[in-house]
């Protein structure tokens, strides 16, 4: 019991820590990041949009890579190499240099490290229990990121002279360096918990196949780019999430360091709604819990596309953001406790989360640069209000394609041969799939 407790503890800090450097930076301090390395919002998304690119290349095959080799040297090695590229960071680098390092990492944190980390994740939670398995390891991520980032946010606002509202570029950077290198002392330290706290994976669990044999199978199976479409949808609003403090200081008039703040607060939605939907979804069923909140969300984003905060008021306004953030998290708690779900075997799990992660995480691409243009073609409160509208939009489709995704399930287990007693030998629901 103690070495499980262990083991996901272990998992959950390392599947954090890998992705605050590209992530935690400009999600939480993005007004200061902005001013920092003297960006605009396109800039910056098309940035992003680099590291995108880089991990797309990198799930597919890295998902194949950790159906054949151990895990713990895997998440080991993603994260000392994605420490090392904050290291780079902390120059402040012009925007070239600033895009590299973002495709450097969309490299060290998912070809090695992507795959590997859904696994032992799947393979931890056994056949049972695994809404409750991914709830746990997306809460616990979401438990360490606020932690993480409420700590940098509070340095940085030591660094920073006052609110912050009449800061020198060089005080802002300063501020910022302080962060960085604190993501980067964070990172390292979660690879050295793997390395010791994360037994070798034994050779009979690893595929003896080529990686490409497994890559072309979960290829042919339509159930597989059903999930991947739901993952797309839900990542689209994962994404959005980094404008929340730009959002912040814009709308609700707040200054950067405030803003910092109440985006770093609002991570503590993660835990609290990727757990509870990982139990509800062991409980009930996780299509119909992911239909739900999508559901949700199409109706938090129209309301807040439609009102503001001088019609409304602030208060309701941050309510809404909150259970939109609840519902975000618990998406990406329960969507890869589709893959017990609908039975995808367990053999090529990692090509399973390679392709469903190749196809579901494309907004790592097109997220960024979309709400960035968004965002500058309207500035102020009616950019934000556009952004919403787009995204009431993805939730309809997110809706659809769950309902899609429902019924290829309901068609494969009719599909299933019944068992009879002539001794003909009959397909395993998962050889349908």
């Amino acid at each position: 019991m103690l070495r499980r407790v262990i083991a996901i503890t272990a998992l959950i800090i390392a599947g954090e820590m890998v992705f605050s450097l590209p992530f935690h930076i400009p999600r939480f301090f993005r007004p200061s990041v902005l001013e920092a390395f003297s960006l605009t919002n396109t800039q910056l998304g098309d940035i992003t949009a680099v590291y995108g690119i880089t991990a797309m290349l990198s799930y597919f095959p890295g998902g194949a890579l950790a159906d054949r080799f151990s895990a713990r040297k895997l998440l080991a090695f993603s994260l000392f190499a994605t420490a090392a590229g904050g290291l780079y960071m902390m120059t402040f680098p012009a925007t070239v240099g600033l895009a590299v390092v973002y495709g450097f990492w969309g490299a060290t944190t998912i070809f090695l490290f992507w795959g590997a980390l859904i696994r032992s994740t799947r393979e931890w939670g056994g056949q049972s229990s695994q809404g409750r398995a991914f709830g746990i390891l997306e809460a616990g991520r979401g438990l360490a990121a606020a932690t993480a980032a409420f700590g940098a946010a509070m340095l940085f606002a030591v660094v920073m002279p006052g609110d912050g509202d009449f800061a020198t570029n060089a005080e802002r950077q300063a501020g910022l360096r302080t962060v960085i290198q604190t993501y980067v002392l964070l990172t390292a330290g979660a690879g050295l918990l793997v390395w010791f706290a994360i037994p070798d994976s034994d050779a009979k669990t690893l595929s003896r196949h080529s990686p490409l044999q497994g890559m072309l199978e979960v290829v042919r199976k339509p159930i597989i780019w059903a999930q991947a479409l739901i993952v797309v949808c839900a990542y689209c609003f994962y994404k959005a999430g980094d404008n929340w403090s730009l959002y912040a200081q814009q709308v609700l008039e707040m200054n950067e360091v405030n803003a910092a703040k109440i985006t770093a607060a609002g991570a503590y939605m993660r835990p609290i709604g990727a757990l509870a939907a990982g139990l509800i979804a062991d409980r009930f069923d996780s299509a119909r819990t992911i239909a739900v909140l999508f559901g949700l969300l199409l109706l938090i984003f129209v309301t807040l596309s439609l009102l503001t905060p001088d019609i409304i008021g602030t208060g309701i306004i941050i309510g809404n953001i909150a259970v939109s953030l609840l519902a975000v998290f618990a998406l990406r708690g329960v969507y890869f406790a589709l893959l017990e779900e609908t039975r995808t075997p367990r053999h090529i799990t990692g090509a399973a989360v390679g392709m469903v992660s190749v196809v579901g995480f494309l907004p790592e691409i097109f997220m960024g640069p979309i709400a960035g243009r968004i965002l500058d073609a309207t500035p102020g409160v009616g950019g934000h209000q556009n952004l919403f509208l787009f995204l009431a939009g993805v939730a309809t489709v997110g809706m659809l394609v769950v309902f899609w995704l429902m019924r290829l399930k309901r068609n494969n287990l009719t599909a299933a041969p019944v068992s009879s007693d002539t001794g003909t030998h009959n397909k395993k629901p998962t050889d349908v799939l």
